[in-house]
């Protein structure tokens, strides 16, 4: 549990994020991130990864992405995910770019569930199974 301090900083973070103001949100949401906040961890990697108030830096981009990855983060899942896709700020790999999108598609991110429709449709990272396409194709749809 946050204490209130912790709680304002990620909120007043989080607001600067999404106003644009990305250097603040960084001073915001570092030190945050370091403390294992999986929201601060996910908009850290997206602010790296595309050059947001910083210089773009894939290697910081990927470690705070699969940080918050790893604690069940359903967005910086997806976002792993489509870095592991692409060969985007990792190497690209889709084996287990596929085991992301699923964790992701579990927790309902319709996104998720597209894409691994798509990955079992042709075949990527996953073996081709137009039946399992079919499924995630329709639990994207009822989600989104």
């Amino acid at each position: 549990m946050m204490n209130d301090n912790l709680s304002m900083d990620l909120n007043s973070g989080l607001a600067a994020f999404e106003a644009k103001h990305f250097a603040k949100a960084w001073t915001l949401l570092e030190p945050l991130a370091k403390q294992g906040d999986a929201q601060a961890q996910h908009r850290l990697a997206i602010m790296a990864q595309n050059g947001l108030g910083m210089v773009k830096n894939e290697t910081e981009a990927h470690r705070w992405m699969r940080a918050a990855a790893e604690q069940g983060y359903a967005l910086a899942q997806h976002g792993l995910g489509f870095m592991l896709l692409h060969g985007e700020c990792a190497p690209k790999n889709e084996v287990e770019a596929a085991k992301w999108f699923r964790l992701a598609a579990e927790q309902g991110l319709a996104g998720s569930q597209m894409t691994l429709g798509m990955m079992y449709e042709q075949g990527l990272g996953v073996e081709k199974n137009q039946q399992e396409a079919e499924r995630w194709y329709k639990l994207s749809e009822d989600n989104s």
